[in-house]
């Protein structure tokens, strides 16, 4: 089976046709298609691009957008009277790879 290696959202994600992932979040409605950069490219001969390979495609359908559980950043220095507490969600956005190539 083919697969690739994307770049989206700053992160590098290793892909499959059929496979789903989740990326940091991308602008497109739900049920829409996306193409995304290709930086290797491997199957029945392996590509390797300087940074993405030409002519070389993803296509994914975009799913659904949500956001991850929250986590908690706490800062602290001990015998200073020193806390701050922080919460952050990530937005990110669920693909369905269509296909590689």
């Amino acid at each position: 089976m083919a697969h690739a290696v994307i770049r989206t959202g700053g992160k590098q994600f290793l892909v499959e046709e059929g496979k789903t992932i989740r990326v940091p979040s991308v602008d497109a409605e739900a049920g829409k298609s996306i193409d995304l950069d290709v930086l290797v490219a491997a199957g029945d001969d392996t590509r390797v691009g300087a940074p993405a390979v030409d002519g070389v495609k993803v296509s994914a359908t975009v799913l659904d957008h949500g956001r991850a559980p929250k986590i908690i950043v706490f800062k602290k220095k001990r015998r200073k009277q020193y806390k701050r507490k922080q919460g952050h969600r990530q937005d990110y956005t669920t693909l369905r790879i269509d296909s590689i190539g």
